[in-house]
């Protein structure tokens, strides 16, 4: 049975993995990423696992090549960095990414609802920018929030200073990750966990409010 909850005021997304289904952008963008890194003379050997990166998303850029090229040297890193943005930003300039099923068609629906919708994401400022943008969705938000413009070192920062800066008293943390969860929860929000993307760890979603099978499931718990 869905226990309705009162209408928020606001609610807040994660992209990847919650609006954005990443890996059709992300994971072309990866493999030629490695490819140019070797022929830079930057890293030796095979490209590393998908599996590493997929698992990765929700973290800080820092992370995540810590997590999928540990023993890299920090040179490599930050060219891996600038190389998969652009490889991404090519890729959704050619048309490439999907967005959720759903998606579109939800958010309408919520800001036809006076919902004020914000995004909140551990991502670099141009790829969020450029996404939303890319996927036909500006005009639905009221502002987009992300780790590389405001150098959070975590999302229960850059979602308190969403909620100060606009005033909001209560909202909803949309997402699919520990660190979303961990985001809502410090700040009093409710939770609504995304339990579709397959990138999440065993456990991730404990003590969200609501758990998601698909976006559109959202506009049932109103």
């Amino acid at each position: 049975m869905t226990i309705q909850r009162k209408q928020p005021e606001a609610m807040l997304f994660d992209l990847d993995g919650t609006l954005f289904q990443t890996e059709t952008l992300l994971l072309p963008a990866y493999h030629a990423t490695f490819d140019e890194l070797r022929a830079k003379g930057l890293f030796t050997g095979e490209t590393p696992p998908e599996e590493r990166i997929l698992g990765a998303l929700g973290m800080l850029l820092e992370q995540i090549w810590q997590r999928v090229m540990p023993e890299a040297s920090i040179e490599a890193r930050n060219e891996a960095d600038k190389l998969l943005l652009n490889y991404q930003m090519n890729g959704l300039h050619e048309g490439q990414g999907d967005l959720y099923e759903g998606v579109a068609e939800t958010l309408q629906a919520l800001h036809d609802r006076g919902i004020r919708l914000f995004v909140a994401s551990n991502g670099l400022e141009d790829y969020v920018r450029n996404v939303i943008a890319a996927k036909g969705l500006g005009h639905l938000f009221e502002g987009l929030y992300s780790a590389g413009q405001y150098q959070t070192k975590s999302k229960v920062d850059l979602v308190q200073i969403l909620l100060e800066t606009h005033q909001i008293q209560s909202a909803w943390m949309v997402g699919d990750r520990s660190s979303d969860v961990e985001a809502g929860l410090r700040n009093h929000l409710t939770v609504a966990a995304c339990d579709y993307a397959g990138f999440r760890e065993s456990g991730e979603l404990e003590g969200a409010h609501i758990r998601i099978r698909s976006f559109a499931e959202l506009l049932e718990y109103l």
